[in-house]
């Protein structure tokens, strides 16, 4: 039974969550924000890896209440030795506790809508099979790839890579990158790629560069979670599902306070479904079958910015002008000038939302002579002048 507590107590909660990553610091946010909006609570927290065994002081602790990512049996045998009301935020268990969970229905469907707005029309899972996430999600793909009417390339491991506990999956996964690359190198090409989460996906990126597979022109990847330092230290920087972690936490924190005030647990998972696709350059294109214009448009990609004009494509495409202009609208449905253009502004918004650069430097960074070009084509593209769009960003 929960302990009474008067108007002016605070009740003393347990947070078992990992900090080592982005999904884990989400879910803090949320349970932070809910103290900071409603009642305090005196937390008991100490910094987490993922697979740690529980914390010492848990064994003696006689709090109110736990909010925990249950990974392992270990921690499930403490918390539940310690007869308080408990809420799961992983799911990796079938528990005798309310859980709140990230929505992998909804996950997949976003990167499986991201990777066919792109084009493709062959699709790949990469994940970690056994670690109970990624089973749900590489069966939704499979499933939603299959309803829109195309075939799914699954990573299977040897049987030498499994190892028990979600954790030890990715653990083991990671030191056998190269059988990554193996699969990869006999997938058909160009392919829209979901990983299971951030981490894979940098694996699959890595394997990729390892091989010299164009990325994303022959193999467009988007992980999950929108763990900002893996995604930006990822090359190219990996698109990624946004879980909302912290309304996870959020609605932990209310389950729980709920619980410890007496209240009965939901007796139904509660599934929070994510804010949408962070999208980088590892799923910045359009699937082309057409080899040379894929090429053109890598090209335009990489120098867009260095001011290059459609003679320096034809020089390194080697086509005359007028097929190259007729292939590329053709499979991109632009011109190679208005492709060229596209990309330019695409890099000077991202100047403009991300820096204070003067308009001087984010002209000489994207390729034009002088910043009233940047300001006029940007007027006539963007609808908005530079400043009138850094300002609407800023806001």
């Amino acid at each position: 039974m929960p302990r009474p507590h008067g108007p002016t107590e605070r009740p003393e909660v347990a947070l078992l969550i990992e900090s080592s990553r982005g999904y884990g610091r989400g879910l803090l946010r949320g349970i932070a924000k809910y103290l900071h909006d409603h009642r305090r609570w005196s937390i008991f927290y100490q910094e987490r890896r993922r697979g740690d065994p529980p914390p010492d002081w848990l064994k003696d602790w006689h709090g109110d209440g736990v909010i925990a990512r249950v990974e392992d049996l270990r921690l499930l045998r403490t918390i539940t030795k310690l007869g308080v009301p408990a809420v799961d935020v992983r799911g990796r268990f079938q528990l005798d506790m309310p859980l709140v969970e990230t929505d992998d229905q909804e996950v997949t469907r976003l990167a499986v809508e991201h990777l066919t707005s792109r084009g493709f029309r062959q699709f790949a899972f990469c994940g970690f099979p056994g670690a109970n996430y990624s089973n749900k999600r590489s069966r939704w793909f499979a499933e939603l790839i299959r309803q829109a009417g195309f075939q799914v390339q699954t990573y299977v491991p040897p049987r030498r890579l499994c190892t028990a506990g979600s954790y030890g999956y990715e653990h083991i996964g990671s030191i056998y990158e190269r059988d990554i690359a193996r699969w990869i190198e006999a997938l058909p090409k160009p392919i829209g790629m979901m990983a299971c989460n951030d981490v894979r996906g940098q694996q699959v990126l890595n394997a990729c560069r390892s091989l010299g597979v164009p990325v994303p022109d022959d193999v467009a990847v988007i992980g999950v979670d929108n763990d900002q330092l893996v995604c930006d230290l990822a090359e190219p920087p990996l698109t990624s599902v946004i879980p909302n972690t912290e309304r996870i936490g959020y609605t932990a924190a209310e389950v729980l306070e709920r619980m410890m005030a007496g209240r009965p647990a939901p007796a139904e998972t509660i599934y929070i479904p994510p804010l949408g696709v962070a999208t980088r350059r590892s799923t910045d294109v359009l699937a082309i079958e057409d080899r040379p214009i894929a090429a053109a448009v890598r090209y335009i990609r990489e120098h867009a910015c260095e001011g290059i004009k459609v003679t320096d494509l034809v020089r390194a495409v080697p086509m005359s002008r007028r097929l190259l202009e007729r292939r590329f609208t053709s499979a991109v449905g632009r011109t190679p000038k208005a492709e060229i253009v596209r990309t330019q502004l695409q890099r000077a918004k991202d100047l403009l939302a991300a820096t204070d650069f003067k308009l001087a430097v984010i002209a000489e960074k994207t390729g034009f002579k002088h910043t009233e070009h940047l300001c006029v084509v940007f007027k006539r593209e963007v609808g908005l002048t530079p400043g009138a769009y850094r300002r609407r960003t800023r806001r």
